[in-house]
């Protein structure tokens, strides 16, 4: 499947489209280069479930918890400076990733290996005229 983010106007529209495909899964891994847009995604879609937190890029801190409008936690990762997936192990990520909440992960290429094999796999793509791909 196949959306078009057209621009930040729109984001949250494809957002709602987006959380219309999700299902019963849980972990959802988010794909794309520096700049593609994976950050900004997962916070319209925060939005769009009904986080009310400052929505911010866990960089460094790996892992943020946000509330969803029904009190539900969702967990918001960013391994983009796991040096090493033992660096995972000791954060606890099972506690995570088996709790039944939404986690939505940035630069799952680094943790690959230890995915669940239900995670919903998303690959955002900037395209040359400023549009966004969001491929699942």
């Amino acid at each position: 499947m196949k959306l078009t983010i057209e621009n930040i106007d729109t984001i949250r529209e494809t957002a709602r489209k987006f959380i219309s495909y999700i299902g019963d899964h849980k972990v959802l891994a988010f794909y794309g280069s520096m700049g593609a847009g994976k950050t900004t995604f997962v916070k319209a879609l925060c939005e769009e479930l009904g986080v009310e937190d400052v929505i911010t890029s866990p960089t460094f801190a790996i892992v943020n918890e946000y509330t969803d409008g029904e009190g539900n936690p969702i967990f918001h990762f960013d391994f983009y400076r796991i040096k090493k997936l033992e660096e995972v192990y000791d954060m606890g990520y099972e506690e995570y990733i088996y709790s039944g909440d939404l986690c939505l992960m940035e630069w799952p290429e680094l943790i690959e290996d230890i995915l669940p094999e239900d995670t919903m796999r998303v690959v955002i793509t900037e395209n040359g005229d400023g549009t966004r791909t969001v491929e699942f």
